[in-house]
């Protein structure tokens, strides 16, 4: 997904839930050329990995996966652990 940095303000916390929970990679742009990324915990590993060289892409033996985790069908959608609310927004039970 891609968009612009002033929109991706906004929405924020969505953002980063598509990219833990949904797997996506969120680009960020500012007048239309890319400036920044969200990125899983795991591909930010990955890629200090590469920056230090302690990781050989040219070993043949590195696991690929392009497999759902199980018990997910291509239908599901994905766990989502939290959703987004506008400020000022009241959560039930927490009203007075």
């Amino acid at each position: 997904m891609e968009i612009a940095v002033t929109k991706a303000r906004k929405i924020f916390a969505e953002l980063v839930n598509r990219v833990v929970y949904g797997g996506e990679e969120v680009v960020l742009t500012r007048h239309g050329k890319t400036v920044a990324g969200l990125v899983s915990a795991a591909d930010l590993e990955l890629l200090r990995q590469i920056r230090a060289a302690r990781l050989d892409l040219t070993r043949a033996d590195l696991p690929v996966s392009e497999e759902r985790p199980r018990g997910l069908s291509e239908e599901a959608p994905l766990p989502v652990a939290a959703r987004y609310r506008p400020p000022g927004g009241q959560r039930p039970g927490f009203g007075r």
